[in-house]
């Protein structure tokens, strides 16, 4: 999903239509208030998420929406890029340093903008997929975690159970459980989610 944060009505609208004609869904936000709103839900899309960012904007500008962001951890999963008419090299500069995606200067390249919003997507979803796993790794036990180790390690069943001084049938089902939680058929499956 491609969030359009800009007060400008026109501008808006021709980023929703240069999204659509890439096929790509878009919301448009007048407010970087209306926007949070959206975050605060936590929802996130599944395709990934980017966020078109105007600099001068009233109430809440768009560096300061960006630093509440940045400052929440959440600049992989929402990759900024900077739209702006005002913007100088300096400014850019320290965007990017700080984490946004991109920035560009009005009048833009709409190639090259939505190239790059494609790109911030994929980003996005990656971010999305690595934050699924970790979270299915917290639900993992302790000695959920000591069994993954030695799976990942390459260590058969007995050789788990003597290591850990437990059964091999105990092994069998910390295993099943593991496989379960992490949504996987195969330790080999499993260490390729986990690389």
């Amino acid at each position: 999903m491609l969030h359009i944060v800009d007060d400008e009505a026109v501008v808006r609208d021709s980023l929703s239509w240069l999204a659509a004609s890439r096929a790509i869904p878009a919301r448009a936000y007048e407010r970087a208030a209306q926007f949070l709103d959206y975050v605060k839900e936590g929802q996130f899309a599944p395709e990934g998420d980017c966020v078109l960012l105007d600099v001068r904007m009233p109430e809440m500008n768009g560096l300061a929406l960006f630093d509440l962001l940045a400052g929440r951890g959440l600049a992989q999963r929402l990759p900024v890029i900077f739209l702006t008419g005002h913007g100088d090299v300096p400014m850019a500069v320290d965007t990017l340093k700080r984490g946004a995606f991109d920035f560009f200067e009005k009048p833009f390249n709409d190639n090259q903008l939505m190239d790059r919003v494609q790109e911030g997507l994929a980003g996005s979803r990656q971010a999305g997929a690595l934050a699924a796993v970790h979270a299915r790794l917290a639900t993992l036990s302790s000695r959920e975690r000591e069994v993954l180790e030695l799976i990942l390690a390459g260590k058969m069943n007995k050789v788990v159970a003597d290591q850990l001084g437990i059964s091999m049938r105990t092994v069998e089902v910390h295993r099943a459980h593991i496989f379960d939680k992490m949504q996987v058929k195969t330790a080999v499956e499993l260490a390729g989610l986990l690389k």
